[in-house]
């Protein structure tokens, strides 16, 4: 029961693509086969957004739609979904909403980025929050970069056309779509070419083991938001792809009343809401994740097992104590998550092994826990460092700590030197805080890099260990934080 075609909904109705290379990515396959090009290339990273698409899959009985960084994603993940790009949108000679209202508002100039932003805010159109703020526009176009207009016009556009109910062609075909998408949702494994080459994409985790066991020199693709720079930027000639996002379960999130269980294939945006409920500096960690396009494609298994020592969750979840599945063949194994990372993209697992869950413990009644990512930019910017703060609290002494620190040393890396200084620490007596500061700098001695010196590394981490223990002690953050405040974030749950 193997499929050698992979298979998407197009304009309604079904489109089937064999032969390809399985280093193809949407954006050739778009500008070079169909000859739409409208989707732009400009970075060719996935921060620019000018190539943004959107996919719809179906979630709840009905089609969702999110965008996606076509430059950076493989044809062959858009397999089971609908795919819509700017040339789709009008219908009978008439502009979408979205297109008459940034015309309207003269959001456009030379028209390079048009086509992404307006696919960004056709998603944001079916799926934003009512009543649309201007905050969250801007943060669906926090991956769309305008050179020319300037935002303030796009974001008129936006509030003007997406503040109400979806009423276009796509909303008003939502039946006949989900009803080919469910055709396409066949349940087999896609194999696309032959041992030596191939793009692969496993029905079952039972098809993954075996697959991967059989071919351990496989890349392995989730998102592919970081492999796709991998082929983009660095031009590695990748032969071998299995894609994980058609394995049935890893994509499960499941909650208890003490932990959180994320498959490894669930988005960053699909935990942000789950991670929210554990603390509100973890959803604001993951609203700065990327863009809206990279949240949508990147997965947590992806960010884990890809051991970026600058990867947002490693860190605080390494804080939170998680522990990571990982399987081999019919073989699992558990590890703690700490315990994975052995050096810089290093991990502890063996060829033909993956990652398949993570488990994160959520917060008890006498622990506090406070996160920071600091970056250049505050939207869409890889973390210069990033800290994460666990304290079981005796009182208003902490009894016990966990910190860990990403951007400071190879691997994300627990700060364990602080974390011993800081037992029996008063929260009232801050002039007992120094020592715990000071052994910073034996926990991590940090590189010089593009993003930071070792020396500002080194300045940010000692004032954030004194910043989660101001915060944990005051209870507030109106005197520590521009935006991101815990008290507002808290007042919008």
């Amino acid at each position: 029961m193997v499929r050698d075609t992979i298979r998407f909904w197009r304009n309604g109705q079904a489109v089937e693509v064999s032969g390809f290379h399985p280093r193809t990515t949407l954006l050739d396959y778009l500008r070079l086969q169909e000859r739409r090009v409208g989707t732009k290339e400009g970075c060719a990273e996935g921060d620019c957004g000018a190539c943004t698409v959107a996919l719809g899959r179906i979630r709840g009985g009905r089609v969702h739609y999110e965008p996606i960084n076509a430059c950076i994603l493989l044809l062959g993940q858009v397999d089971g979904a609908e795919l819509v790009t700017v040339e789709d949108l009008a219908a009978s000679g008439e502009l979408h909403p979205v297109q008459s209202a940034m015309v309207a508002h003269h959001g456009s100039q030379c028209g390079f980025c048009t086509p992404g932003i307006v696919m960004s805010l056709f998603t944001l159109y079916h799926e934003g929050e009512r009543p649309l703020s201007r905050d969250n526009v801007n943060d669906a176009l926090a991956g769309n970069l305008c050179r020319c207009t300037g935002y303030r016009p796009i974001v008129d556009a936006a509030l003007e056309a997406c503040s109400g109910q979806a009423d276009d062609s796509f909303s008003a075909n939502g039946e006949r779509t989900t009803q080919g998408l469910m055709r396409l949702a066949d349940g087999r494994d896609v194999f696309v070419g032959n041992e030596s080459r191939f793009f692969a994409a496993p029905a079952s985790e039972a098809s993954l083991a075996a697959l991967y066991a059989q071919h351990p020199d496989a890349t392995l693709v989730a998102g592919c938001t970081d492999v796709g720079l991998w082929i983009t930027k660095a031009m590695m000639e990748i032969e071998k792809i299995i894609w994980l996002g058609r394995v049935a379960g890893l994509d499960a999130i499941e909650e208890s009343s003490d932990a959180l269980g994320i498959g490894a294939t669930v988005t960053h945006a699909e935990i942000h809401p789950s991670l929210a409920r554990i603390d509100p500096d973890l959803g604001e960690i993951m609203r700065r994740f990327g863009s809206v396009q990279v949240r949508a494609s990147g997965t947590v298994g992806g960010s884990i097992a890809n051991g970026s020592p600058i990867g947002d969750l490693a860190p605080v979840f390494i804080a939170l104590g998680a522990e990571l599945e990982l399987r081999h063949g019919d073989a699992v194994r558990n590890l703690p998550l700490e315990n994975f990372f052995i050096a810089y993209r290093r991990q502890d697992r063996m060829p033909g092994e993956f990652v398949r869950r993570v488990s994160v413990p959520k917060l008890k009644g006498d622990e506090a826990f406070r996160a920071y990512k600091i970056s250049k930019r505050f939207d869409e910017d890889i973390s210069s460092a990033l800290g994460a703060f666990k304290f079981t609290l005796d009182g208003r002494r902490i009894a016990a700590a966990r910190i860990a620190f990403g951007g400071m040393a190879g691997t994300p890396k627990r700060a364990l030197e602080t974390e011993r200084a800081l037992v029996g620490v008063s929260l009232d007596e801050p002039a007992s805080w120094g020592e715990a500061m000071a052994a910073i700098a034996r926990d991590y001695q940090p590189l010089d890099d593009h993003r930071a010196s070792s020396a500002y590394r080194s300045t940010v981490a000692r004032n954030l260990v004194f910043k989660a223990l101001s915060e944990t002690a005051s209870g507030e953050t109106r005197a520590t934080r521009i935006a991101g405040r815990r008290e507002a974030l808290q007042a919008a749950e």
